[in-house]
């Protein structure tokens, strides 16, 4: 699905191929940045066109909702935000951001916009999960009104490791 929102710093619109080379310098190839997520660093801004690629054919599916964040006073993409699955019906929100662009309260910002977003759509819980060592994300959730309703065990195979995910909940009106 192709949807732009905005809010008063980010617009967040579709990913487009074109955003490659600012997204392997920006995070792609950050250890940093995507330690706390499912792959790895990008070894070559070829790797970040081929997932891009991939991205932009999916915008033609309904449910696909993968949105680049764009800081509008600059016009720079510093990260992205989406809905990485379902469960139970419930959308599973995903995110990263740019390491020059943490602790300024961009990614709380994105992510309340895209909440409130899917609960203009109906949905009455989201999902959010992180990694117990991503303390970060977790404030963002905990300030987005995320809720910890669990802990597991989670195999990521693009890293061949296993690590501990907090889960939570974001409901309606929370």
């Amino acid at each position: 699905m192709k949807l732009t929102l905005e809010t008063e710093r980010l617009i967040l619109r579709p990913f487009r191929v074109e955003d490659a080379e600012a997204m392997f310098t920006g995070w792609a190839s950050d250890g940093e940045v995507t330690k706390y997520l499912t792959w790895c660093p990008h070894k070559s801004v070829e790797d970040t066109k081929a997932l891009l690629a991939r991205w932009v054919a999916e915008y033609e599916k309904p449910e696909r909702l993968n949105l680049a964040i764009v800081l509008k006073e600059e016009n720079r993409l510093i990260g992205g935000i989406d809905v990485v699955g379902y469960d139970g019906g419930r959308p599973v929100i995903g995110y990263n951001l740019a390491r020059a662009y943490w602790n300024r309260g961009y990614m709380t910002e994105a992510c309340g916009r895209l909440l409130a977003y899917l609960f203009s759509q109906g949905f009455e819980e989201v999902l959010i999960s992180a990694m117990i060592e991503n303390i970060g994300s977790q404030r963002v959730i905990e300030k987005c009104g995320g809720e910890l309703v669990g802990t597991k065990e989670d195999y990521l195979p693009l890293k061949d490791k296993t690590v501990t995910i907090n889960n939570y909940v974001v409901k309606a009106g929370s």
